[in-house]
């Protein structure tokens, strides 16, 4: 019997695997796929994301696989551009793009090094359950015979379309339909220029590097455009990247390197995020439009949080149900913010006049330029930079 079973082994899974390993509990990890392979991916990870892995002891695994980090990104308005360094956090600046291929393989291995047993190719079709409290798995692996796996806790980390929380029956909460599809396509022979987001009518799009010298080009669209924007996503990229004038020459001996990936399936939402014998973490618990691409660096932030709660119940610190109630508490709280600045973007309206006078007003202050860039990057708060008495006072120093 396992002290916990981890279903799904990418950005939330593998991490909380590993973290309970390394504090000596007995853990299985299955996931359907097999590693190294490829999933749909914002890939970014911002500081709060590349400070975990900091600590995990990962980090220098991440740079040392040719991804370039990076701290300077831009915000393309048309008329000008802002420019500026999101605030560090536990001293790391650096934001970095990786390959899912890459990222994930590190993160598995990471989880096997800790103790952890893997099982990948392992479908999972069910949950077990007594006397109404969850206690295993049901599943196939590569032989093809269904087997059972007991539990004390089942996990959760098998993305916003979750078996779990589906055989669970987690109720969602703060939920917002699929706002906006998105795209995206990898370029080689691309030059170097400044990773940035290009808001444009009805479109954003955003470029930055990944590994082996490609670029990563993506297109955010309203969900109401998804059928026809995947009737021929080739040529609406295309069009959208001849929306930014700057693309133009560094853009100019860019090669597709790939297919073009996509998906109009984005919800948002918040889901119960633990029960009698299970939890969910990452996309499983909470799932947000990627406008903003903190999906990754929120995974890795929720698996230690719910490690952390695990570990206390299973160590006898604090009863377990009160422990998980905490984490989903401290989830709810630290998200938020970012889950409505998130969809209010994911809108893909016109700024409000505020805000263009905000814009203004950051051409001629670095030090809340760089704040703003924090508030995209998670390491300022949204919820108190986007206040009225905020934005006036910022406004008012450069109307001065």
């Amino acid at each position: 019997m396992f002290d916990a079973i981890v279903v799904g082994a990418r950005c939330a899974g593998s991490p909380t695997a590993m973290l309970l390993a390394r504090r000596g509990h007995h853990v299985l990890l299955v996931d359907r796929a097999a590693f190294p392979s490829d999933t749909i991916s914002t890939h970014y990870i911002w500081q709060q994301g590349t400070a975990c892995l900091k600590r995990w002891g990962l980090l220098d695994r991440v740079f040392a696989t040719n991804c370039p980090p990076f701290r300077t990104i831009g915000l393309d308005l048309g008329a000008f551009q802002l420019i500026g360094d999101t605030p560090a956090i536990d001293g790391v600046a650096e934001i970095c793009v990786p390959r899912r291929t890459v990222l994930d393989k590190i993160l598995l291995d990471a989880a096997a090094d800790a103790g952890a047993e893997v099982r990948e190719s392992f479908s999972v079709t069910g949950l077990t359950s007594a006397n109404g409290r969850v206690t295993g798995i049901r599943g196939q692996g590569r032989g093809g015979a269904e087997v059972e796996e007991q539990a004390r806790i089942v996990i959760g980390a098998d993305g916003r379309n979750s078996l779990v929380a589906k055989a669970v029956g987690a109720k969602g909460y703060n939920t917002k339909p699929s706002l906006t599809c998105g795209y995206y396509a990898y370029w080689s022979g691309v030059s170097p220029h400044l990773p940035a987001i290009h808001p444009r009518e009805r479109r954003v799009v955003i470029s930055f590097p990944t590994n082996d010298g490609l670029t990563v080009t993506y297109l955010a669209c309203p969900r109401n455009d998804f059928a026809l924007v995947r009737s021929d996503p080739e040529r609406h990229l295309a069009d959208a990247l001849g929306l930014v004038a700057g693309f133009e020459e560094p853009f100019r001996g860019g090669t597709r390197a790939e297919r073009i990936r996509g998906t109009g399936d984005l919800p948002n939402f918040f889901r119960q995020a633990f029960g009698d014998g299970w939890a969910l973490v990452g996309d499983a618990a909470y799932h947000k439009d990627p406008i903003i691409a903190q999906g990754i660096s929120d995974a890795f932030r929720s698996a230690e949080w719910l490690a952390d709660a695990v570990h206390m119940g299973f160590s006898g610190a604090q009863p377990l149900s009160e422990a998980l109630a905490e984490y989903q508490r401290v989830r709810d709280e630290r998200f938020t913010p970012m889950y409505e600045l998130s969809c209010s973007l994911a809108t893909l309206e016109p700024p409000s006049p505020e805000m263009l006078a905000l814009y203004e007003a950051l051409r001629t202050n670095p030090i809340e330029r760089n704040r703003f860039f924090g508030t995209l990057g998670g390491t300022v708060s949204p919820s108190e930079y986007y206040t009225s008495e905020n934005l006036q006072r910022i406004i008012g120093a450069a109307t001065a």
